[in-house]
């Protein structure tokens, strides 16, 4: 009976173990229609590489979100309580100001990719305006992230709401380390 036990327990957290690992990266395959956009904020390199493999692979355009005043090593670092990511976490006003939110032949995208790391369990709020200042109307809007650890959450939902238009899909968390077959896997071309 113990034998029994034993094996049944293995089953079930093996189990546990493989729901648990598909829930990490999350989001089922898409297929991208019409022209492509590939918009992105990356504060490490690491969402601009997804990014840049997603733009290959869909032949996408890519659009850089790009904030007026850079962050810095240390302002990402989110250990000192005292650094411009954790003061602008705290601070329920923050506004990030960006280069520009225009994207050239803006209504000629059907599908809009939209990246950016996982802050505090949200999508960095670099990627905030970008999102209030244009209209998704007629698009199908995929968000993307990378964290380490952390996974796609409620970000994509949170920046429909904030956005009120388009047709928001569910997404996908990228490892950090993610490769491009793993992006592959996710997308699948008509």
């Amino acid at each position: 009976m113990k034998k029994f036990i034993s094996i049944i327990t293995a089953v079930l957290l093996s189990l546990c173990l493989c729901v648990g690992l598909a829930a990490c990266g999350g989001g089922e395959p898409v297929t991208p229609t019409g022209d492509v956009l590939v918009v992105y904020y990356s504060a490490s390199g690491n969402t601009k590489k997804i990014a840049n493999y997603i733009a290959e692979i869909t032949g996408g355009t890519l659009f850089e979100i790009e904030p007026v005043d850079p962050y810095t090593e240390d302002d990402l670092n989110w250990r000192n309580s005292g650094s411009r990511v954790n003061n602008e976490h705290n601070d329920p006003n923050r506004n990030v100001e960006l280069k520009t939110t225009q994207v050239e032949n803006w209504d000629s995208y059907e599908t809009v990719f939209i990246g950016y790391p996982i802050w505090w369990q949200e999508a960095s709020w670099v990627v905030d305006n970008f999102v209030k200042n244009n209209d998704f109307t007629g698009k199908t809007v995929i968000p993307f992230c990378t964290s380490s650890s952390s996974g796609l959450g409620k970000s994509g939902e949170l920046l429909a709401q904030m956005a009120g238009t388009g047709n928001w899909l569910e997404g996908r968390r990228f490892r950090s380390s993610a490769s491009k077959s793993a992006v592959e896997e996710w997308i699948i071309l008509p």
